[in-house]
């Protein structure tokens, strides 16, 4: 083979390996959307009520599987059909409920027993100690730290500590 032929081959091992990738990563890059709303699947929302009805299936001839007690839980989107929202709970339960029973406003619960710290590194100081269960009104999350509102005290806590946010972007 001479050089200009080695030359060409290479270009088409190049565009040929180019063809291949740009498509994979067009698919990792996409994000699922909801046929309803467009918007993000999953994502956080939380409970408007204090009482909310977890449904089998989408619609109100359809039985309650469990009634959600905690207003403000976090839960996860993970579906949509008309008006009515598939969730999953911090405990694994899923099901359907009205879309007027969520609201945008994001809130977490802790997984377990946490300190809550001044700022985003366990050297800054504790405000409080917080129990599993507690939930609390997210304000931000920065890398591997979350700051919201606790029971009145505003501080950090690990992110890995709390359920209602996605991991960190590596």
């Amino acid at each position: 083979m001479n050089q200009r032929t080695r030359f060409f081959s290479l270009l088409l091992s190049i565009a040929i390996l180019g063809s291949l990738i740009i498509p994979l990563g067009k698919v990792w890059a996409e994000t699922k959307r909801g046929k309803i709303t467009g918007l993000k699947i999953p994502r956080f929302v939380s409970l408007k009520s204090p009482k909310v009805h977890l449904r089998t299936g989408p619609g109100t001839r359809y039985p309650i599987e469990w009634i959600l007690t905690l207003r403000n839980m976090p839960v996860e989107v993970i579906d949509e059909f008309s008006t009515w929202r598939k969730i999953r709970d911090w405990e694994g339960s899923a099901g359907w409920v009205h879309r007027s029973l969520l609201s945008g406003q994001r809130w977490v619960i802790l997984k377990e027993d946490v300190l809550l710290y001044k700022a985003p590194k366990r050297r800054s100081g504790i405000k409080a100690r917080l129990s599993k269960k507690v939930v609390g009104q997210l304000q931000h999350c920065m890398g591997d730290w979350c700051k919201g509102t606790f029971g009145g005290f505003i501080g950090w806590v690990e992110r890995k500590r709390v359920w209602g946010v996605h991991d960190a972007p590596p």
